[in-house]
């Protein structure tokens, strides 16, 4: 049973390796480039035209950022045998996963949260970009 416990706590160790390797390109990308990037779009243009270029580009960030959080969610899932386990040896592993997982969420939400104000701010002006034309041209109207 001793061998048993052993094999598989040498198991989960080598996957938590190859986990680990996916958690810190995700980490590392979201540390160098998703973080940054999340930043640059708190101020966002007050145009249409600019905000409309704004989105584009991070409709496409979004894109790659969703596959990185995607990754690491699915490295997350596979180290959910984990739970099963109540073996000391591996806990410091688990703070690890907690660590990486904690990190991955809190940007996830971010993403989420910007997706959505960018989306709700680009609705916003065109519905005021609609109502100025149409006072314009209930004013043309009326000096006609």
């Amino acid at each position: 049973m001793l061998s048993n416990k052993r094999i598989q706590e040498l198991e989960l160790v080598m996957e938590f390796e190859k986990v680990e390797e996916c958690f810190k390109e995700v980490s590392s990308w979201i540390e160098s480039v998703g973080r940054k990037r999340l930043k640059e779009t708190i101020n966002l243009d007050d145009s249409l035209e600019m905000l409309l270029q704004a989105q584009k580009q991070f409709r496409e960030f979004d894109l790659i950022a969703s596959e990185y959080c995607k990754r690491g969610q699915e490295a997350l899932k596979k180290m959910n045998q984990w739970e099963d386990f109540s073996f000391v040896d591996v806990h410091s592993y688990r703070v690890k996963l907690q660590t990486y997982g904690d990190q991955l969420e809190e940007f996830c939400t971010q993403l989420d949260e910007t997706r959505h104000r960018v989306c709700e701010t680009v609705r916003l002006y065109e519905f005021f970009d609609k109502v100025r034309q149409g006072i314009c041209c209930t004013e043309e109207g009326v000096n006609s």
